[in-house]
């Protein structure tokens, strides 16, 4: 039974509020309309060519033409298809999830404790950071390989800010 004089409290527990989120996806440059026009400009080319060679007798040349289409149509739709992995990555002052989905909708799951986990990375003196690791105790599993060495080195950074934020321990302020 309840008296009405209770305090409610609906803060969340300091331990579950997240230190960092990310979500990477593979960049793609070309978007759905980019696609349908480089398709277009593609299929027109190919059959006004393939109409020249057609009027010359080279009958078979039209169909190749057809056929090369149809491979970068399938090349293209291959490459879309790989868009749709992700990985994400999330702290909280408990835990270090990583949640991989891959481009078949396989999705594999990952929880670290953020006090024992460190960063790794492979550098290459030209090209930059190669591979990012996380390791802990015998793990190590490899991290934001959708970005490249420019993006990897600011997301190290992040990253081992919001470790280090999750190892100094949630912060409590009885005030606000």
């Amino acid at each position: 039974m309840s008296t009405g004089n209770e305090i409610e409290r609906s803060d969340p527990d300091p331990r579950d509020v997240q230190i960092f989120s990310a979500l990477l996806t593979p960049h793609r440059s070309l978007n759905r309309a980019g696609f349908l026009a480089v398709m277009l400009f593609l299929s027109v080319v190919s059959f006004v060519t393939g109409l020249v060679f057609l009027m010359m007798g080279a009958w078979p040349v039209f169909g190749f033409f057809g056929l090369d289409v149809l491979v970068i149509w399938w090349a293209f739709k291959a490459n879309f298809r790989a868009a749709r992995a992700s990985e994400e990555i999330v702290i909280t002052a408990s835990e270090l999830r990583v949640r991989r989905v891959s481009h078949r909708g396989q999705v594999s799951e990952w929880t670290f404790n953020p006090l024992w986990v460190r960063l790794d990375q492979e550098v290459d003196e030209e090209y930059g950071i190669e591979h990012l690791y996380l390791i802990s105790r015998r793990h190590r599993l490899h991290i934001a390989g959708f970005l490249g060495p420019e993006e990897k080195a600011s997301f190290y950074k992040a990253l081992v800010s919001a470790l280090n934020a999750a190892r100094r321990g949630p912060t409590y302020n009885p005030v606000t």
